[in-house]
């Protein structure tokens, strides 16, 4: 086979993100292909076989735009590769470019950002509607003239020609997250966990009120792990009362978010019902039950299906933190009933929700792609 060049490229995402360097650039190296990420990171470098060319980090998102995307542009420039994979909605310049200049460009879509513009706290709200529109007409044209669409949800696979995009989903690894071998789930103290990103539409102030709610008898405390955004928003979660009965751990690996896991009873995905988290899959719900563990998560159509088909967990209103200190409580206190529900979803994830099966359709994706 001829070792294809392939370039991953991201001006918004660390150069080790999960999705972009644990799973396709790693599975892309592992079926032959030369691989290049091109990052904010530290220094160059290679790292199991992957190629890491720094970008330096920037303190804002202005920074970024006007000025470490001219720096990738012209990093892209002084090498060749066969494929350019941009992760970024600001790339999507830079790919018309290369397009320009005969190089194939593949976009991937992690998330619907035309409906997560409208949860931007950093966006005037008066502008919101216009940015989203602008960016939908963005990646529309992109689609025309990109050879290929990666998209990370079936909703955002939607709005891209079915001829040139595949749906390549963030589900987790087999065995990254497996806990088997950590401590027997009814010898676990009364732990719940949510490791993520922090705000205020991901559930943070409820979480907290919830953990409160619950009677100090049963000794539940909250594990919690992430960086705060916007960064203000610490300081109020740290004045609510159930402060008191969290452990913070701040940004943590993924050594780390795997020891967290084997050691909580059950995992929160709490996000609000703003119109990108709606028809999302997030991929939090399925690292919990891929460790083998239940879940508390909001009552979204889609993700209701997908706890009740496999019996994982608890749906609740993500705006009530009665309703999620009562599901909590519950889990916690009934620990034959949780187990098997975590059983349950760590059967769910080795059978349909795993990365091997979407590696798969990358490959084959790849292969379509440089046919052309």
């Amino acid at each position: 086979m001829k070792y294809n060049n392939i370039f991953h490229i991201t001006s918004v995402h660390s150069a080790f993100d999960v999705r972009i360097f644990h799973k396709e650039c790693k599975t892309l190296s592992e079926n032959g292909y030369d691989v290049t990420i091109i990052a904010q990171h530290d220094k160059d470098e290679t790292i199991e076989r992957i190629k890491i060319i720094a970008l330096p980090k920037v303190k804002n998102r202005l920074e970024r735009f006007l000025i470490l995307n001219v720096i990738a542009f012209w990093k892209v420039l002084k090498q060749r590769a066969d494929v350019y994979h941009l992760h970024d909605p600001e790339l999507i310049f830079l790919g018309f470019i290369l397009r320009l200049l005969g190089g194939k460009v593949v976009y991937d879509v992690h998330e619907d950002v035309p409906r997560q513009i409208f949860s931007k706290y950093w966006i005037p709200k008066i502008f919101r509607s216009i940015v989203s529109r602008l960016i939908e007409l963005t990646e529309y044209f992109s689609a025309q003239v990109f050879n290929g669409i990666v998209c990370a949800t079936p909703q955002i696979a939607r709005r891209f020609p079915s001829t040139k995009t595949v749906l390549i989903q963030n589900f987790p690894m087999k065995d990254e997250l497996s806990t088997e071998k950590g401590y027997p789930y009814e010898l676990r103290p009364p732990l719940v966990g949510y490791i993520g990103g922090i705000s205020g539409i991901r559930g943070i102030f409820e979480i907290i009120k919830a953990i409160d709610l619950i009677p100090d008898e049963f000794n539940i405390r909250l594990v919690l792990a992430g960086i705060f955004d916007p960064p203000e928003i610490e300081n109020e979660v740290r004045l609510l009362q159930g402060w008191k009965k969290v452990e913070f751990l701040g940004w943590i690996s993924r050594r780390i978010v795997k020891e967290i896991l084997e050691k909580i009873r059950l995992g929160l995905v709490l996000f609000h019902p703003v119109p990108n988290h709606i028809n999302s899959w997030p991929n939090k719900l399925f690292e919990y039950i891929s460790a083998g563990i239940p879940v508390v998560a909001s009552n979204f159509p889609l993700w209701i299906e997908i706890i009740k088909e496999n019996d994982c967990g608890i749906c609740v209103d993500p705006r009530s933190p009665d309703e999620i200190a009562t599901a909590i409580e519950y889990l916690v206190t009934h620990p034959e009933e949780a187990k098997r529900k975590g059983e349950n979803g760590r059967k769910a994830v080795l059978e349909k929700y795993n990365w091997e099966n979407e590696a798969k359709k990358l490959i084959n994706f790849y292969k379509m792609i440089l046919e052309v």
